[in-house]
């Protein structure tokens, strides 16, 4: 159903809808709340291009190669073999399909046989109940909470720390 490639330069015109979607920024980067020009998207698009901090994928669907996200790592540490895992889900017609399940269960064989990731973790808003279900799912464990450390919508809310080691995934997807 989908697939995971490299983003395109004209994938950007995507963006513009999604970054001024409040529904779909809730919980997602910061910045996002911060720009929404055509103009500031285009250079926060192009500054994850060019990014050697991360590496980044589109989510197409297969079938009709439309991009309808992405997803990758940030916070990367060769020293350490660990990296920060992120997804982005924009187009809201793709939401609540178990997409965001396949997309992780994806990125972290990429990661781990790929990269040579001994480690990847993440953080996510405690109110989106849908992500966390998708990563537990996909075999993160929570290991900590980071208090009040999200302003949305007028409040605080908590992140939750979640990570996965190699081993485990190993172990997960032999057992399947």
């Amino acid at each position: 159903m989908i697939q995971l490639k490299p983003l395109q330069k004209a994938d950007v015109d995507y963006f513009y809808n999604w970054i001024n979607d409040e529904e779909v920024t809730r919980y997602s980067l910061s910045i996002f709340s911060k720009i929404s020009s055509k103009s500031e998207i285009n250079k926060w698009y192009t500054s994850v291009l060019n990014s050697s901090f991360e590496i980044v994928y589109g989510i197409y669907l297969e079938n009709t190669s439309e991009l309808i996200g992405y997803t990758g790592f940030s916070n990367i540490s060769r020293q350490n073999n660990s990296a920060e895992y992120f997804l982005f889900i924009g187009n809201k017609k793709f939401w609540g399909q178990g997409i965001g399940t396949r997309v992780t269960e994806e990125i972290l064989e990429i990661g781990f046989f790929g990269h040579k990731f001994n480690r990847i973790m993440l953080t996510v808003s405690e109110p989106n109940i849908g992500a966390l279900k998708a990563y537990s799912k996909a075999g993160f464990i929570k290991e900590g909470r980071l208090r009040k450390a999200c302003f949305r919508q007028g409040e605080y809310h908590d992140k939750i720390i979640m990570s996965i080691l190699v081993n485990e995934f190993q172990s997960k997807s032999t057992s399947l």
